[in-house]
């Protein structure tokens, strides 16, 4: 009987530890695809790490891609405005002082809901968000908000060494390029995007 409980509690700390994300259960109940908006959004919000290209001026402007963490808001509550914290020590912030183009790259494979499916199977999303990555005020509000939501998903961040310089860069967004199912790109303007209400969507705690 006791192997029993234990089996059934080891069962149970694996399925938690399979939806986990950033220390917390993530949704399972999936936007409907249909929903550009709602995906992306839900996309974004859930991840916590993606792929980040920027332009290498040393490789003649070949592009760079960099696995950087990132947060687009208190969890559940994104913006939809991703948040980096980088230091000019690493090539994907010192290129952008040269040369803000740049684009974020997310998967839902990390998310645990694409099943057995393909990460390149077009019903696993994927998502770039392509635009300016700019520096941000330190000083300002809008940083304050970004360390809260950085530090909230990412808590090593706050003992990163200081001699290192990190600052607060963010992703402004100029196109959102969006598969989640088969037939090609999904239509999504940036508007669409920012504009859409994360109260919506349901997420588990």
């Amino acid at each position: 009987m006791k192997l029993l409980y234990t089996s059934v509690l080891l069962c149970l700390w694996l399925t938690l530890q399979d939806n986990r994300v950033a220390g917390r259960l993530i949704s399972v109940n999936k936007p409907n695809p249909k929903d550009a908006a709602a995906y992306a959004r839900w996309l974004v919000s859930l991840n916590s790490w993606g792929v980040l290209n920027t332009i290498a001026a040393d490789l003649g402007g070949a592009p760079f891609g960099n696995v950087v963490s990132f947060s687009d808001g208190m969890p559940g509550k994104g913006a939809g405005i991703p948040y980096f914290y980088l230091t000019a020590l690493d090539p994907t912030a010192a290129y952008a002082f040269k040369d803000q183009r740049s684009s974020l790259t997310l998967s839902e494979y990390p998310l645990g809901t694409c099943g057995k499916t393909d990460p390149e199977n077009p019903t696993c999303a994927k998502i770039t968000l392509t635009g300016k990555l700019k520096l941000v005020d330190g000083s300002s509000k809008e940083a304050e908000f970004a360390r809260s939501a950085l530090f909230a998903k990412h808590r090593e961040m706050e003992d990163w060494p200081k001699n290192h310089n990190f600052q607060i860069f963010k992703l402004e967004i100029g196109d959102i390029f969006l598969i989640n199912w088969f037939g090609g790109p999904k239509p999504l303007t940036v508007d669409q995007y920012l504009q859409w209400n994360m109260s919506k969507l349901t997420f588990s705690s």
